[in-house]
């Protein structure tokens, strides 16, 4: 049976609990049935269910559909822009994305394809709403081909926030990876983007090579959301 919860918070899933219960009867052996010492004791419950929440990975049934880039994260759509990439080709769309710390922030990839390269960079922390926390702010910039036509270039963005401090990404150069499947996660609030060559077309009237599934304020989840369709 499978525990759902990501392997990629085994050390605070394993760890945080065994604080919390070792805690909790120290307190009650030193200090006795105090009133004050209840709500200090739910806190701890608290946090803990919280935390065993951040690092959940629910079983999904994911549609493997070629013709649709799924979201890589669950989070709610910020950002929706128009930008420069040398590295896509020219002009490319951006949608950019909000991840709360009740979110799942296990990513996954959004279409069947080979990655390219992995780039990190260093930078601040800043609160991950921000669009512009994904040119100033610590990232993790994955570069895939898709295996499919059209076999475009995309980038997915994995960027810390201002509780965020630890990217993990499991994606490996030269490794294929099918559509849906997961490559690693943000720890806790973060932001994610998804670019791909934007071709003829805008936002307000529409793209020649593919639909936009969605728009600003949207909630999406994570290998179930199409972000685009292509045409």
């Amino acid at each position: 049976m499978r525990i759902p919860l990501t392997r990629y918070g085994l050390p605070q899933v394993l760890i945080f609990p065994l604080i919390v219960f070792s805690l909790m009867p120290v307190l009650f052996i030193i200090f006795g049935p105090a009133l004050w010492l209840i709500p200090i004791e739910v806190f701890l419950l608290l946090i803990l269910c919280w935390l065993l929440s951040f690092f959940r990975d629910p079983m999904r049934d994911i549609v493997q559909d070629e013709a649709l880039l799924y979201s890589p994260a669950d989070a709610t759509i910020t950002e929706i822009a128009l930008v420069d990439s040398e590295e896509l080709g020219g002009k490319a769309l951006k949608i950019g994305m909000f991840l709360s710390v009740f979110n799942v922030h296990v990513n996954r990839i959004p279409c069947s394809a080979k990655i390219d390269k992995v780039v990190y960079k260093k930078g601040q922390f800043r609160n991950a709403m921000s669009p512009e926390a994904g040119r100033v702010n610590e990232s993790n910039d994955v570069y895939m081909t898709r295996l499919c036509e059209p076999k475009d270039r995309i980038l997915v963005r994995q960027i810390t926030g201002a509780i965020a401090r630890r990217i993990v990404c499991e994606a490996k150069e030269t490794g294929e990876y099918r559509q849906g499947e997961t490559y690693g996660m943000m720890k806790f609030g973060s932001r994610a983007e998804l670019c791909l060559p934007a071709g003829e077309g805008s936002i307000e009237q529409g793209f020649e090579k593919f639909v936009l599934c969605v728009k600003t304020g949207d909630p999406v989840r994570a290998g179930l959301s199409p972000l685009v369709r292509y045409s």
